[in-house]
């Protein structure tokens, strides 16, 4: 090969690798446009300038009417503390995940919000027994955690760093006692309790001591585990005791099975419940077999309150036009709880941060003041619910 041809050669090849090396360098620019401009959350989390708070909930499932709204509530207060610029300089960031309504997934999803996620506290759950199986976790790991509306006391038994937002169910069981004797004149009750839900349980237990010390009966006690879909036994053997009402401390969708098959055995009396039949479902299950059925919850709708207006309002237009329940309701009271802790005591750090939560007094939220006890309690009122026509109308409020 002669001197002009490896000239030409060389010359060929300079040209080919200042080319690939301009490409490599758009390449380089359109990732770095990609990725540099526009962090992701993680990204800007890891710089500091967002605060990241964890929730569980059953977003699926058979409870799923419970952490959708529970969580579509979180999310509304998200947006108001943002929209209200943050809280100590910091958006809040809420990574969530969904439990699907299955034991022992919250366990799972709480350990990963700590360890992967870095959160500096926890929402959830609205069933306690999800809530507790998240509650050790937090506490071992020292994570503030603040359930919207789990009212088994064993939930905040776990430990200081375990917090609600709602009533227990010692006072929703005696106000159902004296609800089913004052207003139902009912002094002859039968209980049918859910077996596998510790809500259940534990509801069924603080109904009957202030009943039958006030005089009543319970003149029949069935059982059934949540998920059964035939109580036809059971409500056969509660007709033959010619109860006055029928207390059901279980959740929406056996509440609503459980009436229809009563009215479809004949059973004319009021059955009645706590806040665990609170969802759209109940109705949607149970239809017009509803009429007449009263349930215990934390809030109405219907209330004239400003704030409780004020949220409906808001809620509605984020969601399509979606009247809140007492779930979002308390969702939403739980995130804005923990931020205004967080801005009390200017800190995440976590003691610090506990020690903020506990100190809560009168904080004026959609469901009322909210103050914490020595058990990290909130002490507040209860509405009664019933179906009339088809809809869900507010009857009363109790308070403790």
């Amino acid at each position: 090969m002669g001197e002009a041809c490896v000239a030409d050669a060389f010359g060929q090849f300079m040209i080919m690798k200042k080319y690939f090396f301009l490409l490599a360098v758009l390449v380089l620019g359109i990732a770095l446009t990609g990725t540099g401009c526009k962090k992701t959350a993680e990204e800007t989390a890891a710089d500091g300038k967002v605060i990241k708070v964890g929730e569980f909930a059953s977003l699926t499932g058979k409870e799923a009417a419970f952490g959708q709204s529970s969580h579509k509530g979180t999310l509304l207060a998200v947006d108001d503390i943002n929209a209200s610029g943050g809280v100590l300089g910091k958006n809040i960031n809420l990574v969530y995940e969904d439990n699907q309504s299955k034991p022992g997934e919250s366990a799972t999803i709480v350990r990963k919000l700590i360890s992967r996620d870095k959160v500096v506290a926890v929402l959830g759950e609205v069933a306690s027994g999800r809530s507790l199986e998240a509650a050790p976790i937090c506490q071992d790991n020292k994570i503030p955690m603040i359930s919207p509306s789990s009212t088994n006391p064993k939930v905040t038994a776990v430990g200081d760093y375990i917090f609600r937002v709602c009533f227990t169910d010692p006072f929703q069981g005696k106000l159902l006692a004296n609800f089913a004797k004052n207003s139902l004149k009912a002094n002859r009750v039968a209980m049918l309790t859910d077996v596998a839900a510790p809500y259940s349980v534990g509801l069924a237990g603080f109904f009957r001591e202030p009943f039958t010390a006030n005089g009543g009966t319970l003149v029949a006690e069935q059982k059934f585990s949540s998920g059964d879909k035939d109580f036809k036994a059971q409500l056969t053997a509660i007709k033959a005791a010619n109860p006055e009402a029928i207390f059901v401390p279980g959740y929406y969708t056996e509440a609503a099975l459980i009436t229809q098959q009563a009215r479809q055995l004949g059973i004319t009396v009021p059955l009645f419940g706590g806040d665990g039949w609170e969802a759209p479902e109940l109705l949607q299950i149970g239809g017009s077999a509803m009429e007449g059925t009263y349930y215990s919850t934390h809030y109405s709708a219907e209330d004239t309150a400003p704030a409780v207006q004020e949220f409906v309002k808001k809620f509605r237009a984020k969601f399509g036009g979606e009247t809140p329940d007492a779930m979002a309701a308390l969702g939403y009271d739980s995130a804005m709880v923990l931020a205004d802790a967080m801005k009390r005591a200017g800190t995440t750090e976590e003691p610090k941060l506990r020690d903020a939560i506990a100190a809560t007094k009168d904080y004026v939220g959609v469901t009322g003041k909210t103050t914490l006890d020595a058990e990290r309690n909130a002490t507040k009122g209860a509405v009664i619910i019933t179906i009339k026509d088809g809809k869900f109308k507010y009857v009363e409020t109790i308070n403790p």
